[in-house]
């Protein structure tokens, strides 16, 4: 990942009331579906991710004909998954929170503190011993 061409985002979004479902493997594929159709249809790139079971961490980056704002781009996210958990019989609406946080990535350093940070969440709440080890936790389109 190149910083300076264009931004890269730390972004979380949490399940709406915290709800601890998106570990099911049918929900984890949903969100991937997602993650890995956004650079053709909405012009993001998505890089590491890491699913846990009640909120999601990964990094995103417009490329250069990104076609929306990174803010509709979340809010289609969050539509097209709840849909799709929803229709899986795995939440009702609303599925997300209506927030999400996202840190803009400035240098190479700032990038390796998040993308540790996120690779060691699953160890820091019990759920795995390493994070090699977290079933739910990859890439996209950037490492």
């Amino acid at each position: 990942m190149v910083f300076g061409r264009q931004p890269v985002f730390f972004i979380t979004t949490c399940m709406h009331e915290r709800r601890r479902l998106l570990t099911q493997e049918t929900a984890a594929q949903i969100l991937l579906a997602e993650w890995c159709g956004a650079q053709e249809r909405h012009g993001w790139a998505i890089g590491p991710y890491v699913i846990m079971p009640d909120h999601v961490h990964f990094f995103a980056s417009p490329v250069a004909e990104a076609s929306v704002s990174l803010a509709a781009f979340m809010g289609s996210w969050k539509e097209w998954t709840s849909k799709g958990l929803h229709r899986a019989g795995l939440a009702a609406p609303p599925v997300w929170q209506v927030e999400f946080f996202d840190h803009v990535l400035r240098t190479k350093e700032s990038y390796a503190e998040k993308r540790e940070y996120m690779r060691q969440n699953p160890v820091r709440a019990g759920l795995c011993a390493t994070p090699e080890s977290w079933p739910c936790a990859g890439r996209i389109d950037f490492e």
